[in-house]
């Protein structure tokens, strides 16, 4: 069903993100509507909202398509998925035209020039090629994590990034604990007050039901065609990149954001021990090693927890206190500079609606950084690094992923264009 091919090799830029810079731009977040610069918006007059085109109509691709509408400042005139049946259920509810829905692996391409901007909600292996189509010509572009499953596709989202930026497009990645105000101020006072003093040991979990169970029995019945892997991609762990990159990289993102450099190296573990169908691990541990020889553990699972603590949480460790996260709960930092902080239960529909925010103010100002692309593309290559460890049951550096620059790859034949 699917292999991995190993591309000519690339090289990375230094993925690396001012702490301060990242604020600035997601200050945004909280900014109000503004009238769009005609210069800013192709296809679009004055004084006009956006036209939004959504690839990926699935359950959250709706859910967020609603966000956008209710923000005020788009309209969802396009969509695309793979499947009819999903486009329609889409159009329907946020009014497309039928004339703008799109259908096939390649009919997202028919939808770009009837679009200002695109929202990328579809299955990760399919981001990067999207997101490069989308900057080519001309769009901006709004990403769902994870923004790849391999080195290759996060390299590619890099550039797109880079790219956008030089042709003054938005190019924004939607993770919620980025524009959450508790995390964001505990990571403040991390970095610029040393609220912690030097690091020791961290950890990171992310403890779960599996969301894909729904889909067991139509794998058991669909798993020979093509179409069927792409109804239940998130069983698939080439469609999805694992757990570890398609859910885990909440807490690892965390991870990252506290460290703000790769790992050295990675050690792991993991296999599918509960779920009764797919090609997914549903349990991940791993040891990344930092330099300055700071540790941290990393667990994961997707299965019934028996009333154990469940959640995505992180804990940082050091000389001078402690940081408590846990998305959804509670955010403090314990010690000597101790931060009370707070809770948001409303995490995962607030953050995306303050990143569509902070979308929409991008381009109506013109402030096309795009500060959160080199994060998110270190925080997903993290999670590759994890997984490869797992995967071969030890160790893998850093340098070692990246100069094998492993891509992996699926046979889609069957699958309309």
């Amino acid at each position: 069903m699917s292999h991995v091919r190993k591309p000519a090799e690339s090289t990375v830029s230094s993925l690396s993100l001012s702490r301060r810079n990242f604020m600035a731009a997601t200050g945004a977040a909280v900014a109000t509507f503004a009238v769009i610069k005609p210069s800013l918006v192709r296809g679009t007059a004055a004084n006009s909202t956006l036209n939004l085109g959504v690839i990926g109509c699935g359950g959250r691709g709706i859910w967020i398509a609603k966000l956008f509408k209710a923000h005020g400042g788009y309209n969802v005139a396009g969509a695309y998925d793979y499947f009819q049946d999903r486009v329609d259920d889409m159009g329907n509810q946020l009014g497309v035209p039928e004339a703008n829905r799109f259908t096939g692996l390649k009919g997202y391409l028919k939808m770009l020039d009837k679009v200002d901007a695109v929202a990328i909600i579809s299955p990760p292996y399919f981001h990067p090629e999207q997101a490069a189509a989308g900057v080519e010509a001309g769009k901006h572009v709004y990403l769902a994590k994870p923004i790849a499953v391999d080195v290759p596709g996060c390299q590619s989202i890099g550039d797109s990034g880079k790219k956008a930026s030089g042709k003054k497009l938005a190019f924004l990645v939607d993770f919620q604990t980025r524009v959450d105000p508790f995390y964001m101020e505990a990571l403040r006072r991390v970095h610029e007050e040393k609220a912690l003093g030097d690091f020791t040991f961290g950890e990171a979990t992310y403890h779960a039901g599996d969301p894909f169970a729904g889909k067991y029995q139509f794998w058991k019945d669909n798993e020979a065609s093509a179409e069927g892997r792409l109804r239940a991609w998130g069983l698939d762990r080439i469609l999805s990149g694992d757990i570890i990159t398609e859910q885990n990289i909440h807490t690892l993102d965390v991870m990252n954001w506290i460290m703000g450099v790769p790992p050295l190296w990675a050690v792991g573990t993991g296999g599918r021990k509960y779920r009764p169908v797919g090609t997914c691990y549903d349990t991940f541990s791993c040891l990344f090693q930092y330099p300055h020889n700071v540790g941290i553990t990393f667990s994961s699972r997707q299965s019934e927890g028996y009333g154990t603590q469940e959640g995505i949480r992180n804990r940082m460790f050091g000389t001078q206190g402690i940081l408590e996260t846990e998305y959804g709960g509670q955010v403090l930092i314990r010690g000597k500079n101790f931060y009370r902080g707070g809770k948001s239960p409303g995490i995962y529909q607030e953050g995306a609606v303050a990143n569509i925010k902070a979308f929409h103010e991008s381009i109506t100002t013109g402030k096309f950084e795009n500060p959160t692309v080199e994060p998110s593309v270190r925080s997903n290559l993290i999670t590759v690094l994890g997984r490869t460890a797992a995967y071969k049951n030890g160790m893998v550096t850093w340098d070692e992923m990246m100069k094998k620059n492993e891509k992996l790859e699926i046979d889609l034949k069957g699958l309309k264009a």
